[in-house]
């Protein structure tokens, strides 16, 4: 699959995104990276640890967070992925729903969309055709403002499975290159702690839609939950939970543990082969 001038061989291991929230309220890591230079210093170091792809995002969407503004999202992330992808060329991904953002990240030297509205807004599926370029669509029941208050599902696992399926068609319906689909079903996007070990222990389930399939467990609500430990303390779980993806199908994990749960993963994958 190929992500600007990179290609990555997609299904033969398991990829690890990194995570760059270069925003002041992200759930984990808000405020850490708000200055492009310490964005692109951290990205850097992620892709020494092993990130085969960076996701640069300018928004949280922590449960019961707010939109952002066009101009400030882009204030964010561009002026990063401009410096990112002059000194790397490891691919660079938008972590973003709005098609004016994306965009303009896409020009900037971004390879990929990750889009966590699933290709909901309008002109995203045709902004990804006319691109070429890798769209990761997902699954998230409301919005990052309501999506955790009530989830409700009759079957958690037909739903997302369904939502995906149809967005991908669509997709395709609207010029996307069905090779370069990949779907992810949203962990922690409007689901419970049931909901979401129910998606991870089915993850062979969305394989069967024949596209590569992105999980993002990382410190997420349900380790804590789970563990009983706040956000700072999920380094174990997460390198669990990331491990089972990948025995389960996951064909890229995305967090922000680069290293402890790529070496978690390579050890595992090693023992099963």
């Amino acid at each position: 699959m190929k992500f600007g001038n990179t290609a990555l061989q997609v299904g033969k291991k398991t990829l690890m995104m990194g995570v760059l929230n270069v925003t002041p309220d992200s759930f984990s890591d808000g405020g850490k990276f708000i200055s492009a230079s310490k964005a692109v210093e951290h990205a850097l170091k992620m892709i020494q640890d092993g990130a085969d792809i960076v996701d640069v995002g300018g928004e949280s969407t922590k449960p019961g967070s707010d939109a952002v503004e066009i101009q400030e999202e882009l204030n964010r992330v561009i002026p990063v992925i401009q410096k990112l992808a002059q000194k790397t060329t490891t691919p660079i991904s938008i972590d973003s729903y709005k098609p004016e953002v994306v965009e303009k990240a896409l020009e900037a030297g971004a390879g990929m969309i990750n889009d966590v509205n699933g290709l909901r807004s309008k002109g995203m599926a045709e902004l990804a055709a006319e691109y070429d370029v890798p769209v990761c669509i997902m699954h998230m029941q409301g919005t990052p403002k309501n999506m955790q208050q009530n989830p409700v599902y009759k079957n958690v696992i037909k739903e997302v499975k369904s939502f995906l399926k149809k967005q991908a068609d669509n997709a395709i319906k609207k010029g996307v290159d069905k090779n370069k689909i990949i779907i992810d079903p949203g962990i922690g996007f409007g689901k419970t702690t049931e909901h979401n070990i129910q998606l991870i222990r089915n993850l062979k389930e969305f394989k069967k839609l024949g596209y590569p399939v992105m999980v993002g467990p990382s410190r997420k609500a349900f380790i804590g939950n789970i563990l009983n430990l706040p956000v700072e303390e999920r380094l174990s779980g997460t390198i669990a939970a990331a491990t089972i993806c990948a025995i389960n199908g996951a064909d890229i994990i995305r967090v922000h543990d680069v290293r402890e749960v790529k070496q978690a993963i390579l050890l595992a994958e090693t023992i099963i082969r």
